[in-house]
């Protein structure tokens, strides 16, 4: 298949990158980027085709992803209208629905995905939706593309893309932010830049590892770290008297939320 496309910025980047590391071909992959030092970055990394028309990039094609922010991609389907055919179109725009993106388009082969940022070291997770009118082979399409960065969870009910976004889409923000904590604790209970930096990703990177790699659930592994009277089982009562697992709960919840705003304010556009 030949896919192109459009936007060239860190995602599409990635997605390019673990493509090819997966087996496909330079020459499969062509990115539209107006850009002409992002257009020149891609060829020369990659070797893929660019350029700056939309029209020239989309010409047979089979795949379209739309790899450009939410607040773009209306104008791009619309512009795009008159170019689709028969091929599938992803979108990994934040908050835009199928239905609205078909709208502006004028196709029905509509896949939305919602990956994130570890997508950058082929260690995402992505959730996937497909219109109805997507057919086995195109999913396919999708699920290889997607899956050259990381793991895959396909979805029957596209609401559910706004639970994907608040967990797995936002999730390394808050993993991130708990990372800078620890390294302040780290700092303040003596340790330098570089050693608070160096013990909080170790433990993040070990305990992740280990999680993912442990046949038991994480409540398990959880608990034999606590010791009667120990120092973990005083850190994790004072977390339950500060209610840091509610609290995390609510900001997850918020990000659902505002998700489902970002999809009414821009699916709302005519």
């Amino acid at each position: 298949m030949n896919i192109c496309f459009i936007g060239g910025g860190n995602m599409a980047t990635a997605l390019i990158g673990g493509m090819l590391g997966k087996g496909f071909a330079a020459g499969q992959i062509g990115v539209v980027e107006i850009s002409t030092d992002s257009r020149a970055r891609l060829h020369a990394q990659f070797g893929v085709r660019t350029t700056d028309s939309l029209a020239g990039g989309v010409a047979g094609s089979d795949v379209i992803v739309c790899a450009v922010k939410p607040q773009q991609l209306r104008e791009v389907a619309q512009q795009l209208a008159s170019m689709l055919g028969k091929q599938l179109l992803i979108s990994i725009a934040a908050g835009i629905r199928a239905d609205d993106l078909a709208r502006w388009s004028g196709s029905q082969a509509v896949v939305r995905a919602m990956p994130n940022t570890p997508a950058l070291i082929q260690s995402g997770m992505t959730g996937l939706y497909a219109m109805p009118a997507v057919n086995a082979a195109q999913r396919e399409q999708a699920q290889n593309i997607l899956a050259a960065v990381g793991e895959t969870l396909w979805l029957q009910d596209e609401a559910m893309l706004d639970a994907v976004t608040a967990i797995s889409g936002s999730g390394p923000a808050y993993v991130f932010y708990f990372i800078e904590a620890l390294q302040q604790v780290a700092r303040e209970l003596g340790f330098n830049a570089e050693e608070a930096r160096r013990l909080s990703l170790a433990t993040f990177v070990g305990a992740s590892t280990l999680a993912a790699t442990s046949e038991e659930d994480v409540s398990v592994l959880r608990a034999r770290v606590t010791s009667k009277n120990g120092t973990t089982e005083r850190a994790l009562l004072s977390m339950a008297a500060n209610r840091v697992a509610e609290h995390i709960a609510q900001a997850a919840h918020a990000a659902a939320e505002r998700a489902r705003e970002m999809g009414d304010e821009l699916g709302a556009q005519s």
